[in-house]
């Protein structure tokens, strides 16, 4: 078994509160200021970054267990992402973990003794996809490993962003399972059939470069540097109009539901849509007139 695959099948630990001095472990530092956010969360870090602090950050935080998707990780999660979403002040948002792992996996301790009727009256992991229906634009900032659940948590994300050492992993089939959370479906779609094929089924991940040439990452930065880039990206998108930004990233994740003929309809529907906004407005006199746009998101 390699290295990464005996990483993920040994992180399965079960949700503890981390020891204090782990807790107290600083994200990479950015070159731009932050104001950390009040809720107090036990597996996520929570701040808010960029210019007028319009940028969401969240970092993964289960050092001992490489940020293995427990049931409370992924709660917390998705609270934090959810608050942002509703917070007129915030354009865009990013995930990370450590530069060791940004998710080695979901908790295997947690499914061990599951069954069949409890995962299907439960819906287990259907909660997961509540990410992917975040209106706002997410980054994925992914240092380290990124396997079976932490890989399909940053398939969900709307920009993916690798470390030089990244590892992208659907290691299921090692452990008498299939992906749960979209590795079947939405790497299929992000590398094609084959790739997806080759690493389902094989459970072997592949680095950092091999993602990039497959599609499956937009850029790849060193690890130190890595959620800077993420941010500062995620900064250029919150510049934008909010109201603008959502309807873009509605009509682009549209391509991969509808056929060409129907995509095309919908993107126009949204493009016509835009029309009835004061932004779209503003954004075409201010160019006119030569001059920044003062966006008002409605």
């Amino acid at each position: 078994m390699s290295v990464a695959l005996g990483t993920w099948c040994r992180v399965g630990r079960r949700c503890l509160h981390p020891s204090r001095t782990n807790s107290q472990v600083m994200a990479t530092a950015l070159n731009i200021n932050r104001n950390y956010s009040t809720p107090s969360y036990e597996f996520i870090k929570v701040e808010t970054t960029g210019t007028n602090n319009r940028v969401g950050l969240v970092q993964l935080h289960r050092p001992k267990a490489l940020n293995a998707l427990c049931n409370g990780l992924m709660a917390e999660l998705m609270q934090a992402l959810q608050a942002f979403d509703n917070n007129p002040s915030i354009g865009a948002m990013v995930v990370t973990g450590s530069e060791k792992a940004f998710a080695a996996g979901a908790d295997i301790k947690e499914m061990q003794n599951r069954t069949m009727a409890e995962n299907y009256t439960q819906a287990f992991l259907a909660d997961w996809e509540n990410l992917s229906k975040l209106k706002k634009p997410v980054i994925a900032a992914v240092n380290g490993y990124a396997l079976g659940g932490g890989c399909e948590v940053a398939l969900m994300c709307d920009i993916i962003y690798a470390g030089e050492k990244a590892k992208f992993g659907q290691p299921e089939i090692t452990i008498g399972t299939i992906p749960g959370g979209g590795g079947t479906q939405r790497l299929t779609r992000a590398i094609g059939k084959s790739r997806a094929m080759e690493m389902n089924l094989t459970g072997v991940p592949i680095n950092a470069q091999e993602a990039a040439s497959y599609g499956l990452v937009s850029k790849v930065f060193p690890p130190e540097s890595l959620v800077d880039e993420a941010v500062k990206t995620a900064d250029k998108i919150a510049s934008h109009s909010k109201i603008i930004v959502q309807m873009c990233k509605e009509s682009t994740n549209a391509a991969y539901e509808l056929t060409l003929n129907e995509g095309l309809r919908f993107e126009k529907r949204l493009f016509h849509s835009s029309f009835a906004t004061n932004d779209r407005k503003e954004g075409m006199t201010a160019f006119v007139e030569k001059r920044g746009p003062n966006w008002t998101d409605n």
